[in-house]
């Protein structure tokens, strides 16, 4: 895929600017990898984002999960096909760099076949939510997670703690309610946190970003973080059908 537009990677290198990461980086470390932050993207980004989330609402997936989540999901391989506004802003040269300079390490993009190396996650539904977790990586290094507001006429709230695999701190507990505009940065393996219920006639959408150190996954780990994404996120034909279209296409001559 291409890399992000030059007007977009300029909009968004030109709201960064202002945003100096060395004063972001010590409260990120001090945090356990965690950093919220209430105004970050353009308005006239946000606005964008939230226009299109409106019109992806017919690509949804809902999925449920007794006892654990409720909502629904479109993930990055519909987004590339009917929203790639979000697939530039991920790519986008600026905000990666500004990213790495908060987290004190170079990032990669995901992997091409990865349905969550962007996706949009819905609550559109009373009791839409998703319990205690950790953002998991399969892969060999560490994955990032960025979390951006878009949509958000709803009482729902992130809740997390910090520090819980950290031996010798105290678990920290937090909660916010992240505005449009606004993003969540932290190491899913570290952050432990849930989104609580929607409550009636309320509506949240947000987007997620997944960065990688080492883009490499084993093969079993594949398979479980495969299944995982059809069953909980995004279902089986968005997974496992475009792997089996991958396998299908004819390989380029070199």
């Amino acid at each position: 895929m291409p890399a992000a537009s030059d007007s977009l990677d300029a909009k968004i290198a030109a709201r960064v600017a202002s945003l100096d990461p060395a004063q972001f980086a010590s409260t990120f470390a001090r945090q356990g990898a965690f950093l919220y932050l209430d105004d970050v993207l353009p308005r006239d980004v946000t606005a964008q984002l939230a226009d299109l989330a409106r019109t992806l609402m017919p690509a949804v997936n809902r999925n449920y999960l007794p006892g654990h989540k409720q909502g629904g999901s479109v993930s990055r391989h519909a987004i590339d096909k009917l929203a790639p506004l979000i697939s530039e802003l991920y790519r986008s040269r600026a905000l990666v760099r500004w990213l790495q300079a908060i987290v004190g390490e170079t990032l990669l993009l995901s992997p091409e076949d990865d349905p969550h190396a962007y996706a949009l996650y819905y609550y559109t539904r009373p009791g839409d939510h998703i319990g205690w977790h950790y953002d998991t990586s399969y892969y060999d290094g560490r994955r990032y997670t960025l979390l951006l507001g878009v949509i958000d006429d709803s009482s729902c709230r992130l809740d997390y703690e910090l520090h819980t695999r950290t031996a010798g701190i105290t678990p920290e507990a937090g909660s916010i309610q992240y505005a449009p505009g606004a993003i969540v940065l932290f190491d899913g393996d570290k952050l432990r946190h849930r989104i609580t219920p929607l409550g009636p006639n309320e509506m949240r959408v947000s987007l997620t970003f997944e960065y990688v150190t080492n883009a490499h996954m084993r093969p079993w780990r594949r398979f479980i973080s495969n299944m995982k994404d059809a069953v909980a996120y995004f279902g089986f034909r968005q997974v496992f059908g475009k792997l089996a279209a991958r396998s299908r296409a004819p390989r380029k001559a070199i």
